[in-house]
């Protein structure tokens, strides 16, 4: 099954919010057969909650990430996805330098909507199987010196923040997913999105 990772510094705050957002965004589209959504942090607190100014963000916005536990990021967490998003451009550096291998199937979230967005859309119904040739395309005009805003690729670290911060950045997350998966398996008319609810675990 195709598989995603996200990540980000302590897997507490920025990432579980994004994995939520994504993970129910990708559920809506293809139901059980979404590609798998999981999490870790360049300097993980293993096993940690998520930060309740975090919970509290997502659970507003609709999806339930109080079961996430934090994880320290491994190689064999980077092996075994199609794809890697950071939270921001150090995340995407922390995995170049540690497992260049990898480095061609890794982005920032901001930094990959740019770059789907600006490759022609898939023809037809495009299933979650087309990720790993979402990603190579994506690659691949990286690779051509495309840039789209490459100054505004990092979503903020609220840590030590106020409530109305998480607030901020929880919207932001969830407008970037949405984008993430309307570029990557094409936009649908709003009224051809489920109708079941967004609240999701996470694992």
């Amino acid at each position: 099954m195709a598989s995603i990772l996200v990540i980000c510094t302590g897997n507490v705050c920025r990432s579980p919010v994004a994995e939520g957002f994504l993970r129910a965004a990708l559920r809506e589209r293809f139901g059980d057969d979404a590609p798998q959504v999981s999490s870790a942090g360049t300097t993980g607190w293993e096993d940690s909650g998520a930060m309740a100014e975090s919970v509290e963000a997502a659970k507003e916005l609709g999806v339930d990430i109080s079961s996430h536990r934090g994880r320290v990021l491994l190689p064999e967490h980077v092996g075994e996805v199609d794809l890697v998003i950071g939270m921001a451009r150090e995340h995407v550096e922390a995995i170049a330098r540690s497992m260049p291998d990898a480095e061609g199937k890794t982005f920032t979230l901001k930094e990959l909507v740019r770059l789907l967005e600006g490759l022609r859309p898939l023809p037809g119904p495009v299933g979650a199987e087309a990720l790993s040739r979402r990603v190579e395309d994506a690659e691949g005009l990286r690779a051509t010196g495309f840039a789209g805003n490459p100054h505004d690729e990092d979503v903020v670290d609220p840590l030590g923040m106020p409530l109305e911060s998480y607030r901020a950045i929880a919207w932001e997350l969830r407008d970037w997913t949405q984008r993430l998966v309307d570029a990557m398996f094409g936009a649908v008319a709003e009224t051809g999105r489920g109708a079941g609810s967004l609240t999701q675990g996470t694992s």
